[in-house]
């Protein structure tokens, strides 16, 4: 099923001045290239528990958070879910290969928190591309970005201890901890709850 795309509302001051502070630690814009780029951006607000993207829909937009947090994960067969990255303030997220090969998703994007997002879909991104080319490298740092973290995330899988892995998960995503629950924290790490609780207590105590 391919969803419609909504209305547009445009960001808010400190919604554009909260993106603007990500990008321009990779670009710099000129204040007509502000003006531009604010004029493609959609503002989302998303309470906690509904969905940015389910499986099967086509992903139609990048997302920055704006305030919040979401979750991007997919179900296997057997119903178990699988979460892939958690997205909170500051963060990217979004299904790259849905929304560009036009297919239907195997992963959700879900609202842990009542959460306020910056959407752009893919044809406002060709226009920002084409009318703003510096644009091109920020996402292109994006992905690179993403695709060193899946590396990072699969090695430490094979080869570290699982305080080792839940020490990194805290210094990758500072102050989610006590944000979200135990078992998302678990599934990202491929824990069960009562061993990441076991893990917990002996990192904990050694701080």
């Amino acid at each position: 099923m391919v969803p419609t795309l909504a209305p547009m509302t445009p960001p808010t001051d400190a919604e554009f001045a909260a993106i603007l502070g990500n990008v321009s630690k990779h670009i710099v814009l000129s204040p007509e290239e502000q003006r531009f780029w604010r004029g493609l951006l959609r503002s989302k607000h998303v309470s906690k528990g509904d969905y940015l993207l389910e499986m099967g829909d086509v992903s139609l937009y990048q997302h920055f958070v704006v305030h919040g947090c979401l979750r991007v994960y997919h179900v296997g067969e057997d119903g178990k879910e699988h979460i892939l990255q958690f997205a909170p303030e500051d963060w990217w997220t979004g299904n790259m290969s849905s929304m560009l090969k036009n297919q239907p998703s195997q992963l959700i994007i879900e609202a842990m928190e009542d959460t306020v997002v910056l959407q752009i879909d893919k044809a406002a991104q060709e226009q920002l591309f084409e009318r703003v080319p510096k644009f091109e490298r920020f996402f292109r740092i994006l992905i690179t970005n993403a695709f060193m973290a899946q590396q990072r995330r699969t090695l430490s899988s094979l080869s570290k201890t699982a305080e080792e892995r839940y020490a990194e998960f805290r210094k990758l995503y500072p102050g989610l901890d006590g944000r979200v629950a135990q078992k998302h924290i678990a599934s990202y790490l491929g824990m069960t709850p009562e061993f990441l609780s076991t893990v917990r207590k002996r990192v904990l105590a050694k701080e």
